[in-house]
């Protein structure tokens, strides 16, 4: 009976601390908000990916302490700030560093640029003070930290990129995925192990975030489920992913990978078989579960959020509810209104005290916010601070959980200052 690998693995990212672990005896890890790696070779070595700026001086530095030779290549798995904001650190500790990536590393690049502070702010709820404190670490250990890289690959292949290091046959596979348009995988044919980055989304055996509640662009379920299969096709018999410990034994992959492909079509099919049958995405976000048998993780991705990304995929913003999604007046510009005809806020509140103690809370919310739009009370803030309390014991999402608890210490402060 098969025993979900996601249950025995970390969800969250972890920053890069001094240690690093040695893989096996030509493979070192360097633990980050994503993983890096060494490979080491008789004609140099090959490391993946570059860590943010802030980390690289500690990767550096478990790789000085674990390996051995110089680093002659560098590869990116795909072009997020995680992966690349160390290159040009490792380029001026590694003159001739030749750095590869796929053709499609510069269009992501620039989309990433485009929207830095965009990202930045959105990102900051659940992120905001681990990274901090990480930054913190590194300079106390490393000294002030390195400016963040956008660098600029030395090579862009399409398709697939062969290398020959020494006796290590390496190959390049440029596999769009579940974050990335431009994600590749490193194989080793020799040693049956692919380093895939974070093709399958961020915590392997979890359900890919099909668009993240940061801001991002849509990802295609299909895609994500072929980036899946071609990684089964290939019958690794371990996975050095981007994030947290190998995934070791080639029937648990072969069987981990079938369940998650499976899980994305199951998905995607019910939420295309529910549009064409007139249902609205609600109902779909209801309505649409995995059955058990292609039980994973929901600690990042969620299946509910993700129908709602197919959804808006296929069809865009416009799901047919009322006319007015057509112009620039949102709903909550009645808010007052609203308050006023309940007869004042405290109305509204109550009836949002009787959604709570039926276990209606995001009804309850709803009517919440209606009256938090027209200037906080002691009461509104309170019921709106137990029912995120409520959600908040109930999730076990990294992302549901983090926006929790920024929204929780937001509305603590505002219950501080109305009394």
């Amino acid at each position: 009976m098969r025993d979900p690998i996601y249950r025995k693995r970390p969800v969250g990212p972890r920053a890069a601390v001094l240690g690093g672990e040695r893989i096996n005896d030509f493979i070192v890890l360097s633990e980050g908000l994503s993983n890096t790696y060494l490979l080491e070779s008789a004609e140099g070595n090959l490391q993946v990916n570059a860590g943010m700026a802030f980390e690289a001086p500690i990767h550096r530095a478990n790789f000085e302490r674990l390996a051995r030779g110089e680093t002659r290549t560098l590869v990116l798995t795909q072009g997020h700030v995680d992966h690349v904001g160390g290159v040009d650190y490792f380029r001026q500790h590694a003159p001739g560093l030749l750095v590869i990536a796929t053709a499609a590393n510069t269009e992501h690049q620039a989309y990433d640029r485009r929207l830095t502070a965009f990202r930045g702010s959105r990102s900051a709820f659940a992120f905001a003070e681990a990274l901090g404190a990480a930054v913190a670490y590194s300079q106390e250990h490393c000294g002030p930290p390195p400016p963040q890289a956008s660098p600029t690959p030395d090579i862009l292949f399409h398709g697939s990129h062969e290398l020959t290091l020494g006796d290590l046959e390496v190959e390049l596979l440029a596999i769009p995925g579940a974050e990335t348009n431009d994600s590749l995988v490193v194989w080793l044919p020799q040693h049956r192990i692919c380093l895939t980055g974070n093709l399958f989304g961020c915590p392997f055996g979890h359900f890919p975030n099909l668009v993240t509640i940061r801001g991002d662009r849509y990802r295609d379920p299909l895609t994500c489920a072929a980036a899946v299969e071609h990684v089964r096709a290939l019958e690794p018999e371990m996975i050095l992913y981007g994030h947290h410990a190998p995934v070791v034994g080639a029937h648990l992959i072969q069987e981990e990978l079938r369940v998650l492909r499976d899980a994305i079509h199951f998905v995607h099919d019910a939420t295309v078989a529910g549009m064409n049958a007139g249902h609205d995405v609600h109902h779909l976000m209801r309505e649409i579960s995995l059955p058990p048998e292609l039980e994973v993780g929901e600690g990042y991705g969620k299946v509910s959020w993700s129908v709602r990304a197919i959804w808006e995929y296929y069809a865009g913003w416009f799901h047919h509810d009322s006319t007015t999604e057509l112009f620039a007046v949102p709903r909550s510009r009645i808010n007052e209104d609203l308050v006023e005809l309940a007869g004042g806020p405290a109305a509204l509140v109550a009836r949002a005290r009787e959604k709570l103690a039926g276990e209606h809370v995001e009804e309850a919310i709803h009517l919440l916010d209606i009256v938090l739009a027209s200037g906080p009370t002691s009461e509104a803030l309170d019921a709106m601070i137990e029912a995120h309390e409520k959600l908040r014991s109930a999730s076990e999402n990294f992302w549901l959980s983090a926006w929790l608890d920024h929204q929780l210490a937001g509305l603590r402060s505002r219950r501080s200052a109305a009394r």
